[in-house]
């Protein structure tokens, strides 16, 4: 018999033995001891023999995160892995789903792809999640979906290219606009302003890499002339050498691809040459953070970028589809941090939705998750609507940008 059995059973032996030594003149104080002894029997029954779906009703949904927290690339992880744990802190204040709490478990790849692997592999073998959420960069995140596609589990990437949902892999989603939308909301800018000759400046990265190749792709179909071709490595101190041979071409704007602080650097460099005056400057969808533009110290003045709407929720007009949830993110986030929200905490934010929802809709299993995932429909995040299916996996199209400029110092929208 196991422990429980025992110690009920030693009381209800000590209750006998206690009984026959009384006489019988106080029966009736001996049938109050025996009723209050019977309770007590009762309720340590209750305590001992705890049903196993009440602990079961309590297992945490664990959810699984990999971002670049501290390292080159910190000032995209951190706001993702900030959002991420406010989501969780959100969730479990309100009941959780279903019942369950959700537990989300977070690692640092420090932008290293081995490391973006190991902590994948780990998440899977040793944690157990039902979903992974992550990386913060495209190369870190081509790394490990292999690893997440092998694995069959429902995986949203916080990054950007393109080629992580073309061609579309089965578990595999992302969150932020791509590069193809940002590289048609730039040129359809372009147009609009009767512009269209550029220089491309990117970087020899995954994500440079990817925006370069839809940046030539697409600018013989949109009407763009590139007039000059320029790389430069993701370590690189000073771009001057390639914006000086910029300088002498007929260009009429400069189109930034990069993130870190590589793309500071560049509009430094622009202005230190005088070459606003003459070259408007476009960066990616990667200048999504305040800090950008504080630690150009001035030079992002008249930078223009094609961004998630979040960085603007304040001024967005009231009747705005993804007002509502952009500036709630906005206010939470900048009161619970004490710092400007970024579109890159958006994108882990909107993936927590998206995985929660589908958690509330079919409970912990990854096939169905995937299918729900897969086919969501008309969700307002940070980043746009979301439309999936099962031929686009990331379900927004170029208008989910708003272009902003550099007004100010801050983010201003523009026509």
């Amino acid at each position: 018999m196991g422990t429980g059995y025992n110690k009920t059973h030693n009381i209800l032996v000590l209750a006998d033995h206690l009984s026959h030594t009384k006489t019988i003149q106080f029966n009736e104080d001996m049938l109050m001891k025996k009723s209050i002894l019977f309770v007590c029997v009762i309720l340590l029954a209750l305590i001992l023999i705890t049903p196993a779906s009440i602990c079961k009703a309590a297992e945490p949904y664990k959810i699984g995160a990999v971002f670049s927290v501290t390292g080159r690339t910190s000032f995209l992880g951190e706001p993702e892995r900030n959002s991420a744990k406010m989501f969780e802190e959100q969730i479990n204040a309100a009941g959780g789903i279903n019942g369950h709490p959700i537990e989300l478990i977070v690692y640092d790849t420090e932008g290293d792809a081995t490391k973006a692997k190991n902590r994948i592999e780990r998440l899977i073998r040793k944690d157990k999640v039902i979903a992974i959420i992550g990386p913060s960069l495209s190369g870190t995140t081509m790394a490990v979906i292999p690893v997440i596609e092998k694995a069959e589990i429902p995986f949203v990437s916080c990054a950007a290219s393109i080629k992580i949902v073309q061609p579309v892999k089965k578990w595999v989603f992302k969150t932020p606009q791509t590069d193809t939308q940002a590289v048609e909301a730039i040129y359809l800018h372009m147009k609009k302003h009767g512009l269209t000759r550029t220089a491309l400046l990117t970087a020899n990265t995954g994500f440079g890499s990817s925006g370069r190749v839809q940046l030539k792709k697409l600018a013989p179909k949109m009407g763009i002339n590139i007039v000059a071709d320029e790389v430069f490595g993701p370590k690189d101190t000073s771009m001057t050498a390639q914006l000086t041979k910029i300088r002498g071409t007929d260009a009429q704007v400069i189109i930034g691809w990069t993130v870190g602080p590589t793309q500071v650097i560049m509009i430094k460099n622009w202005k230190q040459l005088g070459m606003d005056k003459k070259f408007r400057f476009y960066e990616s969808h990667g200048f999504g953070s305040k800090r950008n533009i504080e630690l150009a110290g001035g030079a992002a003045e008249g930078v223009y970028a094609p961004l998630g709407r979040v960085v603007v929720a304040d001024i967005l007009p009231a009747d705005h589809p993804q007002r509502n949830f952009v500036l709630k993110y906005k206010n939470d986030y900048e009161k619970k941090f004490k710092a400007e929200v970024s579109t890159f905490g958006g994108h882990a934010w909107d993936a927590m939705a998206m995985v929660t929802m589908a958690l509330k809709a079919v409970g912990p299993d990854k096939a169905k998750i995937r299918d729900y995932l897969e086919n969501i429909k008309g969700f307002a995040g940070t980043g746009g609507v979301f439309n999936m299916s099962p031929q686009d996996h990331c379900g927004l199209d170029s208008g989910a940008f708003e272009m902003i400029v550099v007004k100010d110092g801050k983010w201003a929208l523009t026509d």
